[in-house]
């Protein structure tokens, strides 16, 4: 039973051996299996991979443009919510108006409706004021009208001497009234004497007036340049100026002097109480200023220094200054209308005038 046994475990292990061996082979397919499929799988990763990096990229630059489309539409979104903020404000702002317009007229209408009740409760206890006084009244019969009667007489009274004292008021303005006339009066009449007066002298001097003139003419002789035109004298400022001059030339001194004489000669003639002037009016005619002109600025200018310049030359030959009047009225006063050169002559003039001051 021992050589059996021995025998049969002999013959076992040459089992174990291919058994082992068969293992190890199938180690070594399945390790060499392991290996080709981890370098295929290794060779198709890297494929697989580049594609996923590139399926990444393009998921990650997606994902960037939603985030900033996102992010856009967050800064839209905002402005929205802000401007349906302000919206919102702005109409709880005219709502919160509303409400106190709304409760200013009601508390308007409560006021005025307090105020119609006051009105109306004062009305009521008037009314009762009233016939409470219409009932007094009423009762105390003949006494109250006699009482009123005799208020009634002392504002009667009242009014009749309110009535005299107006009466005397107008007494009195009436007098001065009167006394307002006397005054007048004698205002009116002291006023005709010194207008008699003056007219007295004025016809005075009109005498002087036309001998001054008649002695003029008489002195000057058969002269175109010099007439008489009313109560004035006129002298031609051709014969006295120069062509825009007021220097009185040779010529115009000799003429001047022959006035000096008559001037003077009427000074020792007309009295003393009669307050006389001789005016010396000087006009041009109404060509305008050289422009330029240095001595001058107008024909008013120019006028009156020619009148200033016969006033000058007449004290010189020994006339009294204070009976000259030097004035000067440039073109306003011409005596001819026209526009020719004899017209023109004639309102380039000097008037002397003998009258009262």
């Amino acid at each position: 039973m021992l050589n059996i046994r021995f025998r049969d475990k002999t013959t076992a292990w040459p089992g174990f051996v291919d058994l082992f061996s068969n293992l190890v082979i199938i180690l070594i397919f399945l390790l060499i299996v392991f290996i080709f499929l981890w370098t295929t799988t290794s060779v198709f990763n890297k494929n697989t991979g580049a594609r996923k990096v590139a399926q990444l990229e393009q998921l990650q630059q997606a994902q960037a443009e939603q985030i900033e489309q996102m992010t856009v539409d967050k800064q839209e979104a905002e402005q929205l919510l802000i401007a349906a903020r302000d919206a919102l404000l702005s109409q709880e702002s005219q709502i919160m108006t509303q409400q106190e317009s709304q409760e200013n007229l009601a508390n308007a209408y409560e006021s005025k409706v307090v105020e119609l009740t006051r009105e109306r409760e004062e009305l009521i206890r008037q009314v009762e004021t009233l016939n409470e006084q219409l009932k007094t009244l009423s009762e105390q019969g003949a006494a109250d009208r006699q009482d009123i009667l005799d208020q009634a007489n002392t504002e009667l009274n009242e009014l009749d001497a309110k009535i005299a004292e107006l009466e005397n008021t107008l007494a009195r303005a009436e007098e001065n009234a009167r006394k307002k006339e006397v005054e007048y009066t004698e205002m009116s009449n002291r006023l005709n004497k010194a207008l008699a007066e003056k007219v007295a002298e004025l016809n005075a001097l009109g005498q002087y007036q036309s001998e001054f003139y008649k002695q003029i003419k008489t002195a000057i002789g058969n002269n175109s340049s010099v007439h008489a035109d009313g109560d004035r004298f006129i002298i031609q400022s051709d014969i006295l100026f120069g062509s825009g001059s007021y220097k009185v030339s040779a010529d115009g001194k000799s003429q001047l002097k022959i006035l000096a004489n008559v001037i003077k000669d009427m000074e020792s003639k007309i009295p003393s109480d009669v307050d006389w002037i001789i005016r010396i009016d000087g006009h041009t005619d109404n060509k305008p200023v050289i422009p330029g002109t240095t001595a001058y600025w107008n024909n008013m200018q120019l006028s009156l220094l020619r009148a200033a310049s016969v006033a000058d030359e007449l004290i010189k030959n020994g006339v009294s200054r204070q009976r000259l009047i030097p004035t000067g009225f440039g073109d306003m006063y011409p005596i001819s209308n026209g526009k020719d050169a004899q017209s023109l002559q004639k309102n380039r003039r000097i008037e002397l005038q003998l009258t009262n001051k």
